[in-house]
């Protein structure tokens, strides 16, 4: 498989495949994802299940040009009764992805992470990893964690390593380069995370971490920027060309993908990771090309 380095591109691989994949969308009279889920039909690769209020998602639907017959609608009208009907849909195999919708997301992972009727494994770490384009970059950056954990411990660090990876991969990313970003290159006890990172790329180096070069700590000069790297003259496998990029904080990480969605015209699709299922999890205020690239992501991602 030819790597995929644009976002765009995903559309086109998941056009190649010939297959539809069947999306959960709980409560879903929302004029975003009404239009992301309607570009995905266009493009041939979603056949979407659309759980909510039949009129308003009928109504909203023709209030943007789009035919609501493309939709399998489940009419029911109660935010909650929604969502869980969304998540029995995925549990159960009737759909491949579940997608929030106008849903609150404290109500929508609430379902989600129900011990009994919930997608998450007992004992499973659940992550966000994030896919961005930025025009400055020559190819895609796969960040974590943007969104679930706030102070990550070094058990949820590797869980994160190990998330992007498999993301990267699923892009045509054979050997995937992660670099654990802090504020410098060294190890030093005042720097807690550091010491993780130390730990983590000694794990990777001994192969208890698998299919990827991994090291840290690294700057993101050092991580992103080759001429940096010659500079410094600081020896690193990942040299200036990571691929993934994994922070040591939810305040850092958002921080920096918000940076390059606001200075740097950067787009991107995220996606909840340790499910069983794919779930596609976005502010209610994202823009429907957003969240389009998050269904196209959820796709590639159920393959």
């Amino acid at each position: 498989m030819k790597p995929i380095r644009k976002l765009d591109e995903m559309v086109e691989h998941l056009k190649k495949t010939n297959k539809k994949k069947k999306i959960a969308v709980a409560y879903a009279q929302d004029t975003n994802t009404i239009g992301a889920i309607a570009s995905a039909i266009k493009e041939g690769f979603v056949q979407a299940y659309m759980i909510g209020d039949r009129e308003e998602i009928i109504a909203k639907s023709k209030s943007e040009n789009i035919n609501p017959e493309i939709f399998d609608i489940i009419d029911i009208a109660d935010e909650i009764a929604a969502t869980k009907e969304a998540v029995r849909m995925v549990k159960n195999d009737e759909a491949d992805i579940l997608m929030k919708g106008l849903v609150g997301t404290d109500k929508f992972l609430k379902a989600v992470l129900d011990k009994k009727n919930g997608l998450l494994p007992p004992k499973a770490i659940m992550s966000y990893v994030c896919a961005i384009e930025v025009p400055k970059y020559h190819k895609l950056l796969f960040v974590s964690d943007t969104a679930v954990l706030p102070f990550p411990d070094l058990k949820q660090k590797i869980a994160m390593v190990n998330y992007s990876v498999n993301m990267a991969k699923k892009f045509g990313i054979e050997n995937p380069k992660v670099a654990l970003i802090g504020a410098s290159e060294k190890v030093s006890p005042n720097f807690p995370n550091s010491i993780d990172y130390a730990i983590i790329s000694k794990m990777a180096q001994r192969g208890q971490i698998k299919d990827c070069v991994v090291d840290g700590p690294l700057d993101l000069f050092l991580a992103c920027d080759k001429k940096s790297v010659e500079i410094k003259g600081t020896k690193t496998p990942i040299n200036g060309d990571a691929d993934v990029l994994i922070f040591p904080s939810l305040e850092a990480c958002n921080s920096f993908y918000k940076g390059l969605m606001l200075f740097g015209e950067g787009e991107l699709g995220g996606l909840i990771q340790g499910t069983e299922k794919p779930v596609v999890v976005m502010s209610r205020s994202e823009s429907p090309k957003s969240k389009f690239y998050c269904i196209a992501l959820s796709c590639i991602m159920a393959e």
